[in-house]
């Protein structure tokens, strides 16, 4: 019997909004992406980390969409699989924001969060 693979599912998805801020961002050359990650700190346990990428890595994780490049870290995959990347801009800030359903809870300077690893399914 021949094994069915399954599609895999995109880590992350972008919003309009956010891909275009990372294009007009692109356009100015500064990398060939977006990298995307996470690392350890903050109050709450971890932190979401940006970078202009100037290659992209063998095991990064790539999502292109409307223009967009966003290199997912390979450590950061399981944290940020179902997570929607948003860019909002107001009055007092502007930025990107994740929505991420993987998420626990969040310190009260929302800049770090706590994030559980993604749950698979078999």
């Amino acid at each position: 019997m021949a094994q069915v693979q399954r599609a895999r599912p995109q880590v992350m998805k972008i919003t309009d909004a956010a891909a275009a801020r990372v294009a007009e961002l692109m356009a100015r050359g500064e990398g060939v992406g977006l990298r995307v990650g996470v690392k350890n700190g903050g109050c709450a346990g971890m932190e979401y980390t940006m970078e202009w990428a100037k290659e992209q890595g063998k095991f990064d994780e790539v999502v292109e969409d409307k223009g967009a490049k966003i290199l997912i870290d390979p450590k950061a995959i399981m944290f940020l699989i179902g997570t929607e990347m948003d860019f909002q801009s107001s009055a007092l800030k502007s930025g990107f924001v994740f929505n991420n359903p993987n998420q626990i809870s969040a310190c009260g300077c929302g800049e770090s969060v706590q994030l559980k690893a993604a749950e698979t399914t078999q």
